[in-house]
């Protein structure tokens, strides 16, 4: 019999602890997670699934706009954000539920509540429903508590939402400051103008999108400029004070705004802060960030690390392989380490972004000489009803070796094609062979297998 009360105690119940705790739990041991809030986590309860919902709702104007192109008598009515807010909450709570009830049915132990370290193998709970802590001990502990937002030290930051915030509005206001330029910062950008709010979005850097492929962040800012968005860079507030009619909102130069609100979208930070880790004696990096090695082991030999906070790749799908790693790691005797290159990501931005590999910059920073390949055009659709937005492709292809290295696109449907394209710069396969692909006509992907005007960087 084990000296432990479990096997494994998980720290949050969200993607990458979820998906470890339910692998281990069905090998037959003993697993508990502890989650202060439902289960799910970011991604699930105010990240990547309620945000996507929004991003669906903001389309349908430009879509009844499509539609009359199209012929149809389409009308688009008064948007019920009340029906639609409290809609998305319950979709929410349900896959939430979905996510407790799999923990439970693979034979784990959910606690509801806070957990902190009190030593290298004890966890306190401090039950959500204000019982009286008690106390775990666990052969294995897997911190898996994601991030938080964050909001830089400003005069009136109270004032200010996150994006924690944005789905429960209790109304949609009239204008609104979005401070950032990540992938957060830009797809509530798209989702607020889409739904009629006045959008202004401000970055203190030259270009949104900052780790992106330069022609992908410039042909994204032209073309959510197109739809009404307002970009300001080098732009920050410095001063939020509360006026009559809403925020006024004061920036480095001196200019002044009024809104009626203002989000936050200035990226998240690990959540470790009050979790007890110096207890257990397990380091953090400078940014807070729970310090791994490449199997995601702390500096505490039973402790491990998943998902955002260890700050490595901050992407649900990345959690979970990290989580399903661990488990091979630790409960298998087979040590693996997640690869975190080449990894296909997407902004649900408007217009959509997806991206794998390297930028052009990346690139030549790594003095490899590439041919880069472009194309932009208007998508068929588009061009029917006479609209102006285009879309944008590009490959990174090794001169020398002729490896695609890197894929980028800009347009409608860029997320659905980058997950394909991926598998692809994985495998390494090159321009040849992309070019050998028949073309699935008519399609905008069609245009990765086709591209041949190129110049050499």
């Amino acid at each position: 019999m084990s000296d432990f009360d479990y096997d494994l105690f998980v720290l949050g119940a969200g993607s990458g602890g979820v998906r470890a705790a339910r692998l281990t739990a069905q090998m037959g041991l003993k697993v508990g997670v502890a989650e202060e809030d439902r289960a799910g986590g970011t991604c699930v309860l105010r990240g990547c699934v309620p945000k996507k919902f929004m991003v669906y709702a903001s389309d349908v104007p430009e879509q009844v706009a499509y539609a009359r192109g199209f012929g149809w008598n389409a009308h688009c009515g008064d948007f019920d954000w009340p029906k639609f807010r409290d809609a998305n909450q319950a979709e929410v709570n349900r896959l939430a539920g979905l996510y407790a009830a799999n923990l439970v049915r693979a034979g784990a132990d959910l606690l509801v509540g806070r957990a902190t370290l009190r030593g290298p193998h004890t966890v306190c709970i401090t039950p959500s429903d204000g019982e009286a802590p008690y106390e775990v001990t666990a052969k294995h502990i897997l911190i898996a508590v994601g991030g938080k937002p964050f909001v830089p030290e400003v005069t009136g930051r109270e004032l200010a939402m996150t994006s924690d915030d944005m789905f429960r509005l209790d109304h949609l206001p009239k204008s609104m400051i979005i401070v950032g330029g990540g992938y957060i910062a830009v797809e509530f950008a798209g989702v607020m103008n889409g739904l009629g709010v006045e959008t202004h979005l401000l970055y203190r850097g030259e270009h949104i999108l900052r780790p992106f492929d330069h022609e992908v962040r410039e042909h994204v800012t032209q073309e959510m400029a197109k739809k009404g968005i307002k970009i300001m860079t080098h732009a920050e507030p410095t001063v939020l004070e509360k006026v009559e009619d809403g925020i006024r909102v004061t920036l480095t130069d001196g200019t002044q705004m009024v809104v009626e609100a203002v989000l936050y979208a200035t990226g998240r930070t690990p959540n470790t802060a009050g979790l007890g880790l110096e207890k257990a004696g397990v380091e953090l990096n400078w940014d807070g960030a729970v310090r791994v090695d490449d199997l995601s082991k702390t500096s505490v030999d039973h402790i491990y690390a998943v998902g955002d906070v260890t700050n490595r790749v901050n992407l649900t799908p990345v959690a979970i392989r990290e989580g399903m790693a661990f488990v091979e790691t630790v409960f298998n005797n087979n040590p693996t380490a997640y690869d975190h290159s080449l990894i296909a990501t997407a902004v649900f931005s408007r217009p959509e972004v997806g991206t794998v590999g390297l930028t052009e910059a990346e690139a030549v920073a790594q003095g490899i000489r590439v041919d880069i390949y472009t194309a932009r055009f208007r998508p068929m659709k588009t061009t029917f009803v006479g609209g102006e937005s285009r879309t944008f492709m590009k490959l990174i292809v090794d001169h020398k070796s002729d490896v695609v290295l890197g894929v980028h696109m800009v347009g409608p449907d860029s997320a659905e094609i980058i997950q394909m394209a991926g598998i692809t710069v994985k495998a390494g396969l090159t321009k040849a062979q992309w070019d050998a692909t028949c073309a699935v006509h008519p399609t905008a992907a069609e245009e990765f297998v086709t591209l041949r005007d190129k110049r050499t960087a």
